[in-house]
């Protein structure tokens, strides 16, 4: 799993909420700027954001983001970046976090989760979803 979303762009949904997780989970929540339920965080799939995002797989869904979602979802929500700026978010020298250092609240998706206690490859809405983050994404915005 770690070679399909090395070096890509990653969006990242928090899909669980706060009872009963963890201190380090917790921690790695924050961190990734996931403090509450259906936040988003955008990252560059290096080896510590993967890392992070393994640790709490269990509260997440995430995959690759698409360059035309990330743009609709920064116009919606009104979020201006330079062209630096974006070029640094693609290559992976700033997280989103770095650069507008606030998360990105979202609605909860149009005809809701699949499922928050299983895997998406279950049929449920936790872990790894690839292109199809892109769709959760549309249904938030």
């Amino acid at each position: 799993m770690n070679s399909k979303i090395e070096n890509k762009l990653l969006a990242i949904v928090r899909v669980r909420g706060r009872v009963g997780v963890r201190q380090s989970i917790s921690e790695t929540l924050i961190r990734l700027n996931l403090k509450r339920v259906n936040n988003l965080a955008i990252v560059f799939g290096n080896k510590s954001n993967i890392g992070m995002i393994q640790k709490c797989n269990d509260f997440v869904t995430y995959g690759e983001i698409e360059e035309k979602t990330l743009e609709a979802l920064l116009t919606k929500k009104e979020i201006k970046l330079s062209k630096e700026e974006m070029e640094d978010l693609k290559s992976g020298k700033k997280n989103l976090r770095n650069i507008i250092n606030k998360s990105i609240t979202m609605h909860p998706p149009k005809r809701g989760y699949e499922g928050i206690k299983k895997g998406y490859s279950t049929g449920g809405a936790l872990g790894y979803r690839g292109q199809d983050i892109n769709d959760l994404i549309k249904r938030m915005l």
